[in-house]
């Protein structure tokens, strides 16, 4: 268990912690030269059933409420410190607000002097503490009167925190690693050292680990938990983590930075929050407010952009968006702290609710539904509240790095939610049952309404009937669904156009007897530079009009493709020329290749093979960036009919591979 003292400057915050631990949390030269408390300090009591409590002490001084902010993250107990000759006093009711707005949901009151008071003085200064206290956290919580310098009640106190960690128990160790640091020094011979609480989930040594916001690659060589040397950290521990890796050193980390599971790298700097406003808070605030922010051990400013209203009022709370100077590591359902700009005094906090929000069209009523259900705690009934929620269609590896989930707690809530699952390696697109028909309804329905329309017409774009389905899904996404078994009977792809099965285009007689000979000029040697329209009318001696016609129509069939201008290629050639991108990307170190690599395969100029990678950028299969092209994979069946494949959770078979909530 972690206890973070809270309280008053000079009320004996790091006295009670020396006479309950042995150990004088004021670590540096200036706190004991003045007194003071500066920086957080730690210490540790061992207890009998062989458990280590952890204390935080941090400092009591109006200028270092920040740095109190920061060891109030992440603790299990807050020992708030009252001192008997003084009584409550500013810093008091602040940090008793931080510890309201950061959701501290334990505590115990220190009233600390007690030997400087009568017995008189301490009955008066203790209903001032249950006046201050109501209402709050603490409201209720028991008071305990004590002395460091006496010792008198340091032992009741003592039992009563290892009473508290026994009561408290475990924390859960089921989410994946992060860890706020708050030091960071290195030691001879051993090389760089963090420290901080373990927020969520488990370390251990020779793990591989990631220092957010920054990106930089780390191994933990060895590590200290709760003072001691160990194997393995977990949820609620204070942690030394001796780091080892390339750019890992001193200068490169700082107090604010996040050492997370590699999966949950992912900085953001705009967050949708629910924020309450303190009542002490002299009139309401409006859109675009300043403030400075504290989330764990960071402090960053924001700006408050108001989701709800056009003013926020003293005492109440709603919806925000704080757009931050810069990005940080964090997760969802994290608390947080806001001060004045200033620095003078805390004005309010609460919650993040979704790390990804979109900078326009903040205050829809879909936006508010993502909201509510982001704002669930327990994950299952939050995934179920989001698949309710437009866009309706949502990511679960984005959902599960966002809130820091185990594969194992994604995977449960998963199994009993049973949704319609697409893995497309970077993504896991899940839509409930019911939008999974909505979905094949609206499909099939565009389709029959197109067909109505174009009754001479091949198809319908894929992006085309993409961008028109609901709910919308990602392009990759997109493609397996037409692959599942509730459309694949029902709906045909023919190269980059779908079309319904019972729609069917026919060569009138005539034209198809022309198209036989014109057909083999298109391929065999020739297929990567197939004659144009003018040379295949001259070749056949026909009106250029009516090959442009014919090949206008075998186009709306599938059989080729108009590359460039009365340019046409054969499917089955388009294929082949996709697979020749695909492999010269492949053969290429970093992915990308160049218009002269891919002419050299074709031999077929320079000319054509540009027009064809310009073809091949207009219809998504190649993304070009300067004179380097990379091949984009969700594309690549563009022009080749696919095997029809189910995609159904706990089903038999899937696009993905096997039947389970991992592949859908």
């Amino acid at each position: 268990m972690i206890v973070g003292t809270a309280g008053h400057i000079d009320h004996g915050k790091t006295s009670l912690v020396k006479a309950l631990t042995g150990v004088d949390a004021d670590r540096l030269k200036e706190e004991k030269a003045r007194g003071i408390t500066i920086d957080l300090g730690f210490a540790y009591l061992p207890l009998d059933d062989g458990s280590v409590l952890g204390f935080i002490d941090v400092p009591g001084h109006e200028r270092f409420v920040h740095t109190m902010v920061a060891g109030a993250s992440g603790i299990d107990l807050a020992l708030l410190v009252v001192a008997a000759d003084d009584g409550v006093m500013p810093q008091t009711l602040e940090h008793l607000a931080i510890l309201d707005l950061l959701g501290v949901r334990r505590g115990l009151i220190a009233l600390t002097k007690a030997d400087l008071a009568t017995p008189e003085r301490i009955e008066h200064i203790t209903a001032q503490i249950r006046e201050a206290t109501a209402g709050t956290v603490l409201d209720g919580a028991d008071i305990l009167p004590v002395s460091s310098s006496t010792d008198a009640g340091i032992d009741a106190l003592r039992d009563r925190l290892a009473a508290e960690a026994r009561q408290l128990g475990a924390r859960a160790d089921d989410g994946r690693f992060r860890l706020a640091v708050d030091r960071v020094f290195t030691l001879p011979g051993i090389g760089v050292v963090v420290t901080g609480t373990v927020l969520s989930g488990s370390v251990q040594v020779k793990d591989q680990v990631t220092l957010s916001p920054s990106g930089l690659a780390a191994r933990v060589r060895s590590l200290h938990a709760q003072n001691r040397p160990e194997q393995r950290g977990r949820a609620g521990d204070r942690c030394a983590l001796n780091l080892s890796g390339e750019g890992i050193a001193k200068d490169a980390i700082h107090r604010g930075d996040m050492v997370v599971d590699p999966f949950l790298h992912l900085p953001t700097d705009r967050i949708d929050a629910y924020m309450h406003l303190l009542p002490t808070e002299p009139k309401p605030i409006g859109q675009w407010f300043p403030a400075r922010m504290h989330h764990g051990s960071a402090e960053v400013g924001v700006r408050i952009v108001l989701l709800q209203g056009a003013s926020l009022a003293p005492g109440q709370g709603a919806d925000v968006q704080l757009v931050l100077d810069r990005p940080i590591a964090a997760a969802a359902l994290d608390r947080f702290v806001l001060r004045d700009v200033s620095a003078q005094r805390t004005i309010g906090g609460g919650r993040f609710l979704d790390l990804r929000p979109p900078s326009r069209q903040r205050r829809t009523a879909g936006r508010t539904a993502v909201r509510a259900a982001l704002a669930i705690e327990d994950a299952q009934k939050a995934l179920a509240g989001l698949l309710d929620a437009p866009p309706f269609a949502w990511d679960l590896l984005a959902f599960a790095r966002d809130r820091a989930l185990s594969q194992n707690t994604l995977d449960n809530a998963g199994a009993a939610l049973a949704p319609m699952v697409f893995d497309t390696g970077e993504q896991r697109i899940a839509l409930s049952a019911a939008q999974w028909q909505a979905f094949v309804a609206s499909l099939t329905g565009f389709l029959e309404a197109f067909h109505a329309a174009h009754p001479d017409l091949q198809g319908v774009s894929r992006e085309k009937l993409r961008l028109a389905s609901q709910p919308r899904l990602p392009s990759a996404a997109f493609a397996q669904a037409l692959q599942h078994a509730d459309l694949a009977g029902r709906v045909v792809r023919d190269g980059a156009f779908v079309r319904l099965a019972s729609h069917a285009m026919q060569w009138p007689p005539d034209r198809e007897a022309l198209w036989q000979r014109i057909a083999p000029l298109l391929g065999g040697d020739v297929r990567f530079r197939p004659p144009r329209v003018r040379d295949i009318a001259g070749e056949l001696a026909r009106p250029e009009q009516e090959i442009r016609q014919l090949m206008a129509f075998a186009a709306r069939l599938g059989q080729v493709d108009e590359v460039a201008h009365d340019h046409f290629f054969l499917r089955n050639t388009m294929h082949e020329m996709v697979l020749i991108a695909a492999e010269t990307a492949a053969q290429a170190p970093d992915g990308r290749f160049t218009a002269a690599q891919f002419r050299d395969r074709l031999d077929n100029g320079r000319k054509v093979a540009i027009q064809i990678l310009e073809y091949f950028d207009r219809q998504g299969v190649t993304l070009n960036r300067g004179t380097l092209r990379r091949i984009q994979p969700g594309y690549l069946d563009l022009y080749e009919p696919a095997p029809a494949v189910t995609s159904t959770y706990g089903r038999a078979s899937s696009p993905v591979g096997r039947p389970d909530f991992k592949s859908g």
